[in-house]
């Protein structure tokens, strides 16, 4: 029997066996993690070649750590940074392509993952139904459904689980919030989030992109759909397919999103919400926006996120992008007697309504420092980023490509009349018509696409009659890559 099967049907028997006689039954069969401060926390690093590679410096060669295994599907990769843990670390960790191989040792204490996205919920579950502990980026899921379960299980299990958006961990950020949040600005009217990031055409193939031989594809598509690539590059472009990855808004901007919600304080996911966007300027194998306004109707203050990766005309691809009141890759928050500009994860300054400064913060954090802390307190209360505020960020992100996804191609004239009678929808709709005249794209005919207002059960975190935003929450799992369900709601 392959791993993949025997790991699959043991994890199903295990998930049956807590649904019937409850948690401690599985929980007295997993290894408790290593609590004394003077035993080193074992780790498996799963997904190694962007972001992983940044796990592993943040880990490597601390007194406190030691890297196990590294997990990675492409062979190539995962060998190079075997070699480069071992001439840090001292001590040569264990290579596997299957991250499921680590699972099974119990010197492995905690997984910090960095894969595609479609694949952050199974090795997130997996990984804590095997007793292990997880550090998981963002976003923390590839739909709203799992994001959900992924915090079910955690609290289930009682497993730490803590999610990448490395902002949360920055002193001057939680002083920042404080500050709005005490009043200092008085009320809060709005939060807009800006993804203003170079975003090149990933072009187009002819034929299917020829996948080396030291990469298992198979495994690589996990959850996903398996099918042809068309783009020439496998790794990073996932992230615009819909199939495996959730665009900008989903990869640069859920750090954003992240910030704006955690300004407005709100603990669950908007009751309305209205995309309007579309991928423009080139034509490759990309489906996920390009360029996109997305509004959060929250019954406080409304929430908009701006995602936009073409540059200002005449100015070149690294100097040329946009900036909107002092945000590039930020976040701005408008409350009744100034507001606050976040252009960082590392800094905040608040204004008068005037533009005159009344204070900055500065300085980050160690987001790993925090994980393993509470990694060995045993209380997920100890988290910055604990799995829930992860899921409820990225949640924000899909409901928005929901919109997306569910709407239809619309004239500038039609989407101008429907946002009209919202000041704030308008004006960044009409900043966006302005970018976009301003590289060459006509959007007089229907360009854009224009998204339905899909209204929220935020408690239920369903659509409210509306079947086919629904079924977008979650995705079809393809067979032997199913991501269990919690059997505890």
């Amino acid at each position: 029997m392959s791993l993949s099967r025997r790991y699959f049907l043991k994890s199903a028997a295990a998930g049956a066996a807590v649904a019937a006689t409850g948690v401690h039954h599985l929980q007295a069969e997993t290894p408790p993690v290593s609590r004394s401060s003077n035993e080193k926390l074992g780790f498996a690093i799963v997904g190694v070649r962007g972001q992983g590679n940044n796990h592993i410096r943040s880990l490597v060669g601390r007194d406190d750590v030691e890297i196990r295994y590294i997990c990675d599907v492409d062979e190539t990769v995962g060998r190079k940074r075997q070699e480069e843990v071992a001439a840090k670390q001292g001590s040569k960790p264990e290579f596997v392509q299957d991250f499921r191989k680590a699972l099974d040792d119990p010197s492995v204490d905690c997984i910090s993952t960095a894969t595609p996205n479609h694949w952050h919920a199974l090795v997130s579950i997996l990984s804590m139904q095997a007793g292990k502990d997880v550090y998981v980026e963002k976003p923390v899921s590839h739909n709203v459904w799992e994001g959900r379960e992924m915090t079910r299980w955690a609290r289930h299990l009682g497993r730490i689980c803590q999610c990448g958006t490395q902002s949360r961990s920055s002193p001057s950020l939680k002083e920042a919030v404080a500050f709005v949040q005490g009043g200092k600005l008085g009320a809060i009217q709005y939060a807009i989030g800006t993804c203003y990031k170079p975003r090149k055409s990933i072009g187009k193939l002819d034929k299917p992109l020829n996948i080396p031989s030291t990469i298992d594809y198979d495994l690589w598509c996990g959850p996903a759909e398996k099918v042809d690539l068309y783009r020439p590059q496998l790794h990073y472009d996932w992230h615009w397919d819909f199939n495996t990855g959730n665009g900008d808004m989903g990869n640069q901007g859920i750090h954003q999103m992240d910030i704006a919600r955690w300004f407005l304080g709100e603990q669950a996911l908007s009751p309305r919400v209205m995309s309007i966007g579309g991928r423009v300027g080139y034509v490759d194998a990309g489906d996920t926006p390009n360029t996109q306004i997305v509004y959060h109707d929250y019954d406080n203050a409304p929430l908009i996120f701006e995602t936009r990766g073409l540059p200002k005309k005449g100015l070149d691809w690294k100097n040329g992008m946009d900036n909107y009141r002092g945000s590039q890759i930020g976040v701005i928050v408008q409350c009744e007697d100034g507001y606050v500009v976040i252009p960082s994860y590392t800094k905040a300054t608040a204004y008068t309504n005037d533009g005159e400064p009344i204070q900055t913060w500065s300085g980050g954090g160690g987001h790993h420092d925090n994980f393993i802390s509470a990694v060995r307190s045993r209380n997920h209360k100890d988290l910055n980023a604990d799995i829930e505020e992860g899921h409820l960020s990225s949640g924000l992100c899909h409901t928005g490509a929901i919109s997306h996804l569910v709407g239809e191609k619309a004239s500038a004239e039609r989407i101008a009349s429907a946002v009209r009678g919202n000041a704030r929808a308008a004006d960044s709709f009409d900043r966006m018509a302005a970018h976009l005249e301003a590289n060459g794209v006509k959007i007089d005919d229907p360009v854009l696409t224009l998204g339905p207002w899909l209204e929220m059960d935020p408690q239920a975190e369903t659509f409210v009659d509306n079947d086919a935003a629904n079924a977008l929450l979650k995705r079809n799992y393809r067979k032997g890559f199913e991501v269990p369900m919690c059997p505890v709601s």
